[in-house]
């Protein structure tokens, strides 16, 4: 029978936190996403700085493609964050944190639990997803993290952020500068609602077209958010 060293078991062991295990589901995880942060967690342990979803997938019975979707979901969650970091060659690398994560679990006393209906109610759910459907393409992660210091950092309704990115659409200018600088304004001008959005959206239009005559672009095929309640 072949002997096993007692000691290196027990050196190659990955410590987890309890809170993590027994807090996932009340921060709105599931359990894929904690799996795939045990992992990240490992990997991080070993050395192992941003493990690519082709890595993640090699331990887990989830292809490539659904781990990408899990990491992206993390990172719009808000426990996951990528950071970026400079070698002593000047070269740039990333890195994933969980630090997100542990500020969640033992620094946010009490945790208030968001529920399906609650991320429905604020829109928050969906509005990564209009994003992506209106640029064509998955976000990047940092648009993601752009996003995310909309809702978390600058407290942006979620309703105002995509009043933003329709007057983007609007405009033709569909790119993350020029919608953030369209927050900045309205939070300058204290805007809070977006019926005041729509008029001064409006207004900015119509002295556009006036001053260049340019053609209103079609947007009847546009999903109308200001329609929604905010």
């Amino acid at each position: 029978m072949q002997k096993y060293n007692i000691e290196n078991i027990v050196l190659n062991q990955t410590s987890i936190p309890t809170k993590l295990l027994t807090s996932y589901k009340m921060i709105g995880l599931s359990e894929n996403e904690l799996v795939i942060i045990l992992h990240i967690h490992r990997f991080l342990q070993a050395g192992v700085e941003f493990p690519t979803p082709a890595q993640l997938s090699t331990y887990m019975n989830a292809s490539e493609h659904t781990c990408a979707q899990t990491l992206r979901s993390l990172i719009q969650k808000n426990v996951l964050e990528i950071i970026e970091t400079r070698t002593n060659n000047e070269a740039y690398s990333e890195t994933y944190s969980l630090q997100p994560l542990w500020e969640k679990l033992f620094t946010e006393e009490p945790y208030e639990v968001r529920t399906e209906e609650d991320i429905s109610e604020t829109n928050e759910g969906t509005l990564f997803v209009l994003f992506e459907q209106e640029f064509g393409r998955p976000l990047s992660p940092f648009e993601i993290e752009t996003i995310s210091i909309w809702l978390d950092e600058d407290h942006m309704k979620p309703a105002l952020i995509k009043a933003a990115l329709r007057e983007a659409v609007l405009i033709g200018t569909l790119n993350f500068k020029y919608i953030d600088r369209i927050l900045r304004n309205w939070k300058q001008q204290g805007v809070q609602s977006v019926e005041q959005a729509r008029n001064i959206g409006k207004h900015f239009r119509e002295n556009q077209e006036q001053q260049y005559s340019t053609e209103k672009r079609d947007t009847s095929f546009y999903y109308n958010w200001l329609e929604e309640d905010d």
